[in-house]
């Protein structure tokens, strides 16, 4: 014992003279020999502290402390705490408790209250705001020294509110901070990261407790309420985020802490709000009438207060009545001196009492606005059942709805009852409210009323009403009757049950039971609704009871009771509608009628009958703005469609009567839309269907209108009765509209036709069938068929004839005539057809004033003395005559046209445009001498064009059309004219490709160019974009681009196209004779067939008929291509006469040249002859520029060639031989010439001739080595004579002849021959030689079938046949140009009957499918 206490003093001793380490060891010491001495640890601990191992001593007091827990050991861990800083505060907070448990024990309270101020001092000044908090604890009433240093420490109240305070600062702090960091998370929602961040803060906090805490030790009134309130604000706000399964819990919390202050009566509204809401009562009778007048008192400028007020004031309350001045309330009545403070304010608020129903409704309406209030809702939904409000209360009863969920959904509390409420004046409201629309629905709510409370009185009187709806009257009095068990004094109920016996037809029962009634319900004094609406079904089960027409007019019956309901009720609308029909149909007061259907109408769209008897009637007054008012009301109402599953029928005519309104006012999309929704209720609806097709066809819509006319016309085959449907025709009228849209031109003129013989004064039907026949005739000139064209005007004009007086006065018909009329200047041709006894019938019908056509004539100089004018002309002059005719006939029509049509400026622009196109026409028509200046036509054109735009300015036609007249007259007002066509329609491509023309015409191509890709780009199917740029390519100079775009132009172009016609033969011709190896009859067929329809249109186009005989030669057709010509010679000769020009006698030169050259062909030999040496004598002078040269020496050239053949045919050898010689002189020597003139020479057989032959020849190859014809020919001799000299040296040039790519595939063909005969005919060939040439020929042209066929002759093998057939096959067009000759042979090569037919099919004129077939056959 002594040991250790010297051991303690020597430690000490260190310890005073600061030497740790010797002190430490020291202690390690004692501790070595007595591990539970308290000072030594105490020692070390200290002397570990000096040192600065803090975690070491800290270690060392904790074991002096479980030791012996004194003052000492944790006095040195307070100090040691202090040094460590913030992070030691909880270990700091252990041990100044427990020193201060001590320190206490010692009845030490100074110390232990100093151990505590310090530790606080410590925490506020070196921990955070939480540590403080933290620290705060230890002077609170739950810490375990509170007893002790009670008195001595500040106030719990003051604690707590310093807690409070801070730990609001730091959780709407953390709260922000967290939202914040959030919400930039991907997909984050501010609303869901805001209720996360809540319900992390809220839940967990702490605040509660302090506010409660607070509320219960604060000794001050005002700060206790204060504190109170936040404490329910705070349980609110955390029951919003708490998760669903926890919050009953806290729903109960929220709701005690409400209702506490609602029972101290403390107006925080947001208690009082929960105390009132969440009750939740089964009636509204239920609720505490004290809390609602306390709730109006202190609130008085809430939303719930406007619309308590309001009910509680109304005669609906179960409340008591409570008498309120206008006064401030009780909250505010400490202030109500404090004038100035008010004055400032705008003065205290105040409780307004409403005095009348209208300020009753008013104040509610403002209140239920903008609240959310379940309960207000409630009180609204039921006054407005009260009011019998229906739209308004199915509108707020959706609305509650949706808020009674959001509610339920935020606080978890259940609105059972307020849901069983709304449901049932949602279900109420439906039944009344559109019926039948939305019987569907409040039955299914009904439905769910009764599954929780099975006797609900209100759900099963509206599920009887449902069902009366429905006419299930045996369900519908089952409902009634239960109901009246629970409410047997309920006369509105007592009322439907008897009228519902009416309704099932027990008439007799019903009225007794409603005349039972009625004195109940005056002494009752009910509501004039149920009293008039009671009277009024009285009169109705009167009326049924004796429908006889004395009954029914008696006055004392019916009509009486009728009366009396609107003595009651003058709003009762279904009065009105039976007085209605009474005036109507037994009274014969049509006026009274009519203002009783309209007053009935106007005060309830659910009477149909009135509704449909005044649409008939402003129908038949032809008002359609009526029609179509009362329609749509009828619609909204929601009877026109019965609910599914109703016995009801769909009530279809409103929307029939809509869809008639709306085509009148050309509103078609809705038209249509209307007839579907009448014909989807009504399929058999004869009008709707009509009305359909029409409206269909009004909007483009042609194939759906002829299926609905069709539709429509199968209702007229099923009815026999045709006064059923009335007028028929017009369907008839309508498809025949359809079908002249879609193109189907005759069989509209069928149906006008059928139309018209039973109703020939349809002037519509007459007009219509005129102008279809034009269109007809339009379109068959477009397509080609150009008799049928010249036919349907003739029909249109000699049908104009039988129009009537105001037919005749009308701007259609005179279009139709003028447009019939150009038809036959369109194809002229056809212009001797022209009925001109007709039109002149025409013209005179009905003139009333000679200055009718007028309009111009001093301009145009156009009357009715050509047309009329009576004469025998030369047939050379006829047909210009006869145009003339045409021409002014169609410019008379559209004259008249214009005076018929002064009162309508829209027609009459239109009259004017027509008749400047007319007057363009006659122009176009002149002859092209006369069209160098500006004709008279032209200047009239003029006029009416500009006339027309100042009529009609925003039409881009007009623009256009100015444009093309003004073109050759003023270029700048021609641009000026199209580019103000395109500012209007840019997308025009007539407008684009005229202005191309005139930048052409102006040489200025780029314009031009861009002009034509824009037309290109707005309509790719327009010809005239294509020719033009095929106009630019040839001044680019790329002429095969050009024939290209000619090509394409043709192509997509109309018949009717004269210019495409005109150009495209034209630019493939010069193609022809620039590259004429490449040539093909099948690509003569396109440009010929053009000429032809060209010289339809234009039959005085002796140019382009003289440029189709060429074509005809060409294709072998030389009797066409010689009776052309003998006509143009005939014309040409006259015009030469006439003349006596240069330019005349060359072409007639030409034409004799050709003709001479078609003779030939025809075996005409001595005609030949004559034309031909008639062609040398017109084209010997070679003074004159016309012919130019080159064309002259190949006319020469080919009339030389002419007559010598000629004469060589007709055995004048010397005669043929001398035109040879002269046409190799003034050919110099052409190589094709001295081909034919060798041919003649050998075919002469003498020996000169024949030597002459072969050297004439071989100065062409000295000259040009690479002719072929001359190399053939030569070789051809040297195989006869047997010369084998000349053969090699032929062989050898015919060897370099067959790999040139200049040689065409025919001249291969022969070169192909000569190689084969010569194998064939020389003295040492062999089979082999002869093979081994076919087998070269098919190796170097293995694409071509001669080649393969040659082959198959000589082996009789069937693959080199099959072969030649397949390749043949591949070069037909257009992959190729094989002809039909070579295909037939082909064919016939493969010595099968198929094949042989096939060729023969191909080919009937060749022999060799017929010799391949007469094989077959024998074999």
């Amino acid at each position: 014992m002594a040991s250790i206490k010297a051991s303690l003093k020597a430690i000490n001793d260190a310890i005073r003279q600061q030497q740790w380490d010797d002190a430490l060891g020291l202690a390690e010491n004692l501790i070595g020999r007595d591990p539970n001495n308290y000072q030594a640890y105490i020692f070390k601990a200290f002397a570990l502290d000096k040192k600065n191992q803090l975690d070491s001593a800290e270690a060392a007091y904790n074991t002096a402390v479980g030791i012996k827990p004194d003052a000492q050991a944790w006095q040195g861990l307070i100090k040691l705490y202090e040094k460590q800083g913030p992070k030691a505060l909880p270990k700091y907070q252990v041990a100044t408790l427990k020193l201060a448990e001590i320190f206490r024990d010692m009845n030490e309270m100074y110390k232990c209250q100093d151990v505590v101020d310090k530790f606080i001092d410590f925490a506020r000044s070196r921990g955070d705001r939480s540590q403080y908090i933290d620290a705060l604890q230890l002077i609170l009433p739950d810490s375990p020294i509170y007893p002790a240093l009670e008195g001595r420490v500040p106030h719990p109240a003051k604690t707590y509110e310093t807690i409070a305070q801070i730990l609001e600062v730091d959780e709407k702090k953390r709260i922000n901070t967290l939202i914040g960091e959030r919400r930039t998370r991907l997909g984050a929602k501010l609303s869901e990261v805001t209720l996360e961040v809540n319900r992390e803060v809220l839940c967990k906090s702490i605040l509660g407790n302090i506010y409660h805490q607070l509320t219960l030790w604060s000794p001050d009134d005002d700060v206790r309420r204060q504190y109170e309130e936040k404490l329910l604000q705070f349980r609110y706000d955390r029951l919003l985020v708490t998760p669903a399964p926890d919050k009953p819990a806290e729903l109960q919390v929220v709701q005690k802490l409400a209702n506490d202050m609602v029972i101290i009566k403390h107006p925080f509204k947001l208690a009082w709000d929960v105390a009132v809401e969440w009750e939740d009562c089964k009636d509204i009778k239920d609720w505490d009438v004290n809390v609602l007048n306390e709730y109006c008192s202190f609130f008085p400028d809430s939303d719930l207060y406007r619309v308590l007020t309001g009910f509680m004031t109304s005669n609906l309350s179960p409340f008591p009545k409570r008498v309120l001045e206008d006064k401030s309330s009780p909250a505010q009545a400490s202030q109500a001196d404090d004038e100035s403070e008010d004055d400032e304010d705008g003065g205290a608020p105040t409780s307004v009492i409403p005095y009348t129903d209208e300020d009753r409704l008013l104040m509610m309406t403002e209140g239920i606005l903008t609240t959310n209030s379940v309960l207000a809702h409630r009180l609204m939904g039921e006054y407005y059942q009260h009011l019998e409000e229906h739209e308004s209360t199915v509108e707020l009863m959706r609305k509650a709805m949706q808020i009674m969920v959001t509610e339920t959904g935020k606080t978890g509390k259940v609105f059972a009852n307020a849901n069983q409420s709304f449901m049932l004046y949602l279900g109420t409201a439906l039944v009344f409210y559109q019926s039948p629309r939305n019987h569907g629905e409040a039955k299914f709510l009904f439905d769910k009323v009764l599954e929780v409370d099975p006797t609900s009185t209100p759900a099963m009187i509206g599920v009887g009403l449902i069902y009366e709806e429905e006419e299930e009257y045996d369900q519908a009095i089952d409902f009634l009757t239960r109901a009246l068990q629970g409410d047997s004094g309920n006369l509105r109920v007592q009322a439907e049950v008897g009228w519902l016996y009416a309704l099932k037809g027990d008439y007799t029962r019903g009225k007794a039971e409603l005349e039972s009634l009625l004195p109940s319900m005056l002494r009752a004094n009910v509501s004039q609704d149920l009293l008039a609406q009671t009277q009024y079904r009285l009169g109705c089960c009167i009326w049924d009871l004796d429908s006889s027409k004395a009954a029914r007019k008696s006055r004392n019956g019916a009509y009486a009771y009728f009366l009396d309901a609107l003595k009651s009720n003058f709003n009762y609308a279904p009065a009105y509608s039976s007085l209605g029909i009474y005036y109507e149909d037994y009274a014969k007061d049509k006026k009274r009628a009519r203002r009783c259907f309209l007053k009935a109408v106007e005060l309830s769209s659910a009477e149909i009958e009135s509704a449909e008897r005044l649409a008939r009637s402003f129908a038949d007054d032809g008002d359609w703005d009526r029609v179509e008012l009362i329609a749509q009301r009828v619609v909204d109402s929601g009877k026109v469609r019965p609910p599914p599953g109703s016995k009801k029928k769909g009530i279809s005519w409103p929307l029939s009567a809509l869809g008639v309104a709306e085509l009148n006012k050309q509103d078609y999309a809705k038209a249509i839309v209307s007839f579907q929704q009448a014909l989807r209720i009504t399929p058999d609806d004869y009008y709707s269907w009509v009305g359909l097709g029409e409206s269909y066809h009004n909007s483009g819509r042609y194939i759906a209108a002829t299926k609905a006319i069709l539709n429509a016309q199968k209702f007229e085959e099923l009815i026999d009765d045709s006064s059923k449907l009335g007028d028929t025709w017009f369907t008839k009228y309508m498809l025949a509209n359809v079908k002249r849209e879609l193109g189907e031109f005759d069989e509209a003129i069928t149906l006008y036709q059928e139309v018209i013989s039973s109703r020939p004064d349809e002037e519509g039907v007459c007009i219509a069938l005129m102008q279809t026949m034009v269109e007809n005739a339009s379109d068959s000139v477009e397509k080609g068929i150009f008799g049928k064209a010249i036919e349907l005007a003739t029909n249109a004009l000699s049908f104009g004839l039988s129009a009537g007086k105001d037919m005749t006065n009308t701007f259609n018909f005179w279009k139709a005539v003028g447009d019939a009329c150009s038809i036959f200047s369109s194809v002229q041709s056809r212009i001797h057809n022209f009925p001109t006894d007709d039109v002149r019938k025409l013209l005179d019908l009905n003139i009333r004033d000679k200055s009718v056509y007028q309009v111009l004539a001093d301009i145009d100089n156009v009357g009715k003395d050509v047309v009329f004018a009576d004469g025998l002309f030369p047939d050379d002059e006829k047909i210009g005559v006869q145009l003339t005719q045409v021409l002014h006939a169609t410019i008379l029509a559209h004259k008249r046209a214009i005076y018929v049509s002064a009162d309508d400026i829209h027609a009459q622009a239109v009259a004017y445009y027509n008749l400047g196109s007319a007057e363009n026409r006659a122009h176009l028509c002149l002859p092209p001498s006369l069209r160098v200046q500006s004709s008279k036509y032209q200047k009239a054109a003029v006029r009416c064009f500009k006339r027309a735009i100042e009529l009609e300015a925003g039409n881009p036609e007009f623009w256009n059309s100015l444009g093309v007249v003004a073109s050759e007259i003023n270029p700048s007002v021609a641009q000026h004219a199209f580019v103000r066509s395109l500012f209007l329609n840019e997308r025009s491509a007539h407008a684009w490709s005229n202005l191309g023309a005139l930048a052409l015409l102006q040489n200025d191509i780029k314009l031009a160019n861009d002009a034509f890709t824009r037309a290109q780009s707005n309509d790719p199917d327009y010809s005239h974009a294509w020719l033009g740029q095929g106009f630019v390519a040839l001044l680019y100079g790329d002429p095969k681009e050009a024939l290209g775009l000619f090509t394409h132009a043709m192509d997509i172009s109309e018949s009717s196209s004269s210019l495409t016609r005109r150009q495209y033969p034209m630019s493939l011709f010069d193609h022809i004779l620039s590259d004429p190896a490449n040539s093909s009859i099948a690509s003569l067929i396109q440009p010929l067939f053009a000429l032809t329809q060209l010289r339809s249109l234009d039959s005085q186009g002796l140019a382009y008929q003289h440029l189709s005989t060429l074509y005809q030669e060409r294709t072998n057709d030389f009797h066409g291509a010689m009776s052309t010509l003998e006509k143009a010679c005939e014309q040409l000769e006259a015009n030469y006469e006439a003349t006596e020009s240069s330019e005349a006698l060359a072409r007639f030169a030409l034409a004799k040249t050709d003709l001479a050259r078609s003779y030939l062909t025809a075996g005409e030999y001595a005609k030949a002859t004559d034309c031909g040496e008639m062609a040398l004598q017109l084209s010997s002078d070679d003074s004159t520029n016309e012919p130019t040269a080159e064309q002259r020496n190949k006319a020469r050239l080919s009339a030389h060639l002419t007559v010598g053949l000629a004469e060589y045919f007709s055995k004048n050898v010397d005669a043929a031989l001398s035109n040879f010689e002269v046409a190799l002189e003034e050919s110099k020597g052409n190589p094709d010439a001295v081909c034919l003139l060798a041919q003649v020479l050998w075919a002469i057989g003498t020996d000169e001739a024949r030597e002459r032959a072969r050297t004439v020849l071989f100065g062409v190859i000295e000259e040009d080595s690479s002719h072929v014809q001359s190399v053939l020919l030569l070789g051809i001799i040297a195989l006869l004579d047997g010369d084998e000299e000349s053969l090699d040296a032929v062989v050898s040039e015919l060897q370099t002849l067959r790999t040139s790519d200049k040689v065409t595939d025919a001249e291969q063909s022969r070169i192909s021959e000569v190689f084969r005969a010569v194998a064939l005919l020389s003295e040492n060939s062999t089979e082999d030689d002869v093979l081994t040439q076919l087998q070269n020929d098919v190796m170097l042209y293995p694409h071509l079938p001669h080649g393969w066929s040659r082959l198959a002759e000589f082996g009789g093998e069937e693959y080199p046949a099959d072969m030649a057939l397949k390749v043949a096959l591949k070069a037909i067009p257009p992959r190729g140009e094989l002809g039909a000759v070579d295909l037939s042979d082909a064919y016939a090569g493969t010595g099968k009957a198929a094949d042989a037919q096939t060729a023969i099919f191909i080919a009937p004129w060749n022999s060799g499918g017929w010799e391949s077939l007469g094989r077959a056959v024998a074999s």
